[in-house]
């Protein structure tokens, strides 16, 4: 049965039908067996046929069939369904059947695809759609990049939005350029597996995109070497807060495309890019709304928005792939991290302070204070940068609405300090003792500077003399051009068991004080630091044992002042110990014998300028020790009692003067007691209580003389 012509051909083409038709019907061996009979009508331009109102063209390109991947099949090979008794063919055949070829795995993906989906019973994308019909290539015989530029103009028929995104971005300059490793669609979506991003077997899923771009950016070697971040900083993100979100299931945690973008990714140094320095807060707040209005609120947003590109935005902070949870001690923004790690970058940067006239000492001045103190010896506790100024709702003090302004401090304060007042607002917040705008404290400091200048180096001078004063005459004795005086073996009491008690108490308490005290102050010097990785229990007990020691000193104290007065040696004691106008010239004439200038050694009671000098610079020492570390300690009443201001000159005055009785004690009174060329190695009065008469003879030749003065009247009364 012929198809009339009428209904779907042009009219130079009917008189070819009608001749192949009646030659059909007089040689019934005649078939459409090949491609010439089926070119003998498809092989004109002109061949169209109608369908539901359209023209659609019948012409196949005899060249480009030659050359298609398919070039040694026969049209009848796709075209089934021929009567080779009708020709021209039935006006509707069989539709071309490509799994009736390729049936294999890819086919498989396909049906299960975006685009293998039925719709109206038919499958939304036909692989003549993507492949072409007659001019099929063979894309795995062409190089690597023919074949992404034939994805992506296969891809574009239908998806030319995405396609001009595309195109527009990083990865898509890169393949325009033919860069080696440059993606295309398929190196993303996959090339008969297509899915939606909403599948999660997708490879664009929520938790899959990830895993995706480290193929290309963490694993193809053709790709690391053309990136600036290092593998570390790529493969960050996967120990990151938003990473370890996205392993327990949350949908709304950030992945890469959440950040950079899926088809318009650009670089950071790119102004478009979504990670660029000045849209990077806008980023961020598409999942964090409520911080991206307190940040640009804040000085830090409003001076990123002035056009102060130093100021900190999120990053600056947070960090970018690294990015974790506040709570991990290892982020930089943990309570005992912060301060050092995120603010002090910026405001302890001598190039950033000069630049925008900020004070440069407001990180030192924190570190050194009693809450940076604390923090650097790993208090997650104490105070931080934000305890006070903020998270991401920082404002000048100016500003009415900050946490520091003067009309909000008590109730910041307020926020670590119960009961807090208006006393703990009076004074400076940011302590430098030594800076010149911090009145009292900056006299208080520089006084104890020059006071510790002027005697500790006294004292060095006084003993060095001393030393090679004796230490020559010490030669002389060995050298036999000196002879020592014949004296008894009798031992003299010098301190008795209750004395040497409280000695050992306090050389306890006070080694104690000194060894806690300058390890609270120094928690990061090169002899503390390793006490944390060998104790840390023992690292974290330095304020408890600073305090026992404390109380333990006062205890002595407070019994030593009741032996002075109530217990008769006690009272002798101090009468021994009590300054009188001889002990100034004492002190002259030992400088004039050390120096040379008098041949004669000044004779010394009971107790010289030395002892009493050390006796009564301990119990100075003690007092103002005891009262300002007993204001330190109870910070909170006393805060609120003495002002800041007050408060902080007690601590002055409590750092310096540890420094002038620990330096007292190691040049003077260690220099007497051990390296005194007549006691070294030690004097032993300390243990034994008692001293030779040879030790009393050269230290105490008067407190000798009266002894023995004592000893024969007593012993002639006796004897009458």
């Amino acid at each position: 049965m012929l198809i009339d012509p009428d209904s779907f051909m042009p009219a130079n083409l009917k008189a070819l039908l009608i001749v192949s038709g009646f030659l059909l019907l007089i040689s019934p061996l005649a078939t459409a067996g090949g491609n010439a009979d089926c070119l003998s009508c498809h092989a004109d331009k002109g061949a169209t046929m109608s369908r539901k109102g359209k023209t659609i063209s019948l012409y196949v390109d005899a060249g480009k069939l030659g050359m298609s991947a398919h070039a040694g099949l026969e049209c009848i090979s796709c075209h089934e369904g021929f009567n080779p008794s009708e020709l021209p063919h039935a006006k509707r055949i069989r539709a071309v059947n490509c799994l009736s070829c390729h049936s294999g795995e890819q086919f498989a993906h396909f049906s299960r695809s975006v685009h293998g989906a039925l719709k109206g019973g038919v499958p939304v994308a036909a692989c003549s759609d993507c492949h072409s019909t007659h001019a099929v290539v063979r894309v795995t015989a062409e190089t690597a990049e023919a074949r992404k530029q034939f994805v992506l103009a296969t891809c574009s028929r239908c998806h030319a939005a995405e396609e001009a995104r595309f195109m527009a971005s990083d990865h898509g300059a890169a393949l325009a350029s033919g860069v080696k490793g440059a993606p295309t669609c398929i190196d993303c979506h996959d090339e008969h597996d297509v899915k939606k991003t909403s599948d999660s077997t997708a490879g664009t899923s929520h938790s899959n995109v990830v895993a995706m771009c480290l193929r290309c950016h963490l694993d193809n070697p053709d790709v690391r070497v053309k990136v600036g971040p290092s593998a570390g900083f790529i493969s960050s993100y996967e120990k990151s807060v938003h990473a370890r979100s996205v392993r327990n299931g949350n949908t709304a945690a950030a992945t890469c495309v959440d950040c950079h973008g899926s088809h318009e990714m650009r670089k950071g140094i790119n102004p478009a890019s979504n990670v660029a320095r000045k849209n990077i807060a806008a980023t961020c707040g598409r999942c964090h709304a409520d911080v991206l209005k307190e940040y640009r609120g804040s000085i830090h947003g409003t001076s990123f928005a002035s056009g102060v590109d130093a100021s900190a935005t999120c990053t600056d902070c947070h960090g970018e792939h690294n990015i974790l949870s506040p709570s991990d001690e290892g982020s930089p923004t943990a309570a005992r991290n912060l301060s050092a790690q995120v603010c002090s970058p910026c405001h302890a940067s001598v190039k950033l302070t000069r630049k925008f006239g900020l004070a440069s000492d407001r990180f030192q001045s924190f570190s050194d204070s009693y809450h940076g103190l604390a923090g650097r010896a790993g208090s997650v506790e104490v105070a931080n940068c934000a305890s006070c100024h903020g998270v991401h709702d920082i404002k000048p003090s100016t500003d009415s609405t900050s946490r520091i302004s003067r009309k909000n401090l008590v109730k910041t304060c307020g926020t670590c300090h119960p009961g807090a007042n208006e006393n703990f607002t009076k004074g400076a917040v940011h302590v430098t003792a030594t800076s010149g705008n911090q009145g009292i404290l900056y006299f208080v400091s520089t006084g104890y500077i020059l006071l510790i200048a002027v005697i500790i180096g006294g004292m060095i001078l006084h003993n060095l003399l001393d030393f090679v004063r004796k230490s020559r005459r010490q030669l002389m004795y060995r050298r036999g051009l000196l002879t020592r005086k014949h004296v008894g073996h009798r031992l003299y009491l010098r301190m008795s068991l209750g004395e040497r008690v409280q000695h050992g108490t306090l050389a306890l308490s006070f080694i104690t004080l000194v060894v806690t005290g300058f390890a609270l102050k120094f928690p990061d010097a090169w002899w503390v630091a390793p006490i944390g990785e060998i104790s840390p229990l023992m690292f974290a007990a330095r304020g408890v044992l600073h305090r026992i020691a404390a109380v333990l000193l006062v205890l002595a104290g407070l019994y030593h002042c009741y032996y002075v007065v109530f217990v008769p040696r006690g009272k002798q004691l101090l009468r021994d110990l009590l300054p009188v106008p001889g002990d100034l010239r004492d002190a002259v004439a030992v400088m004039k014998y050390n120096l040379g200038i008098t041949s004669e050694k000044p004779a010394f009671g009971r107790f010289s300028y030395i002892e009493k000098s050390e006796y009564w610079a301990l119990v100075w020492g003690t007092i103002v020790m005891a009262v300002t570390g007993f204001i330190l300690w109870f910070d909170n009443t006393f805060l609120g009692l003495l002002t800041k201001l007050w408060w902080d000159v007690a601590g002055t005055v409590h750092y310096y003067e540890a420094w002038l009785a620990t330096l007292a004690i190691i040049v003077w009174h260690f220099y007497f007691v051990i390296f005194n060329p007549d006691s070294y190695p030690v004097n032993l009065a300390f243990w034994k209580g008692t001293l030779t008469e040879e030790e009393m003879g050269e230290e105490h030749p008067l407190e000798l003389e009266e002894i023995q003065r004592k000893r024969a009247q007593a012993e002639t009364s006796e004897s009458t």
